[in-house]
């Protein structure tokens, strides 16, 4: 199954994270087939940029988002 998750590539205790698509059998950190944004959840307030149009388009060929992915992608108002 496809899914639509966060890529941690942050410093210790300093979170930065990547949207990115991947089968789910891949490792977190590991392989992706596309990058779709950023979430950067230490800044004041917190920095989330997504291209919108992709995530749609990766959600109407069934990939799934992650809990926390759908709930920042539902804060930003795109699903």
């Amino acid at each position: 199954m496809v899914k639509i998750r966060l890529r941690r590539i942050g410093a210790k205790k300093n979170p930065y994270y990547r949207v990115v698509v991947a089968d789910s059998r891949y490792p977190r950190d590991g392989r992706f087939i596309e990058e779709l944004g950023t979430y950067a959840p230490l800044s004041d307030p917190s920095e989330f940029k997504v291209d919108a149009d992709r995530v749609k388009d990766w959600i109407s060929k069934g990939a799934q988002p992650t809990d926390t992915v759908r709930a920042l992608l539902k804060k930003a108002e795109i699903i």
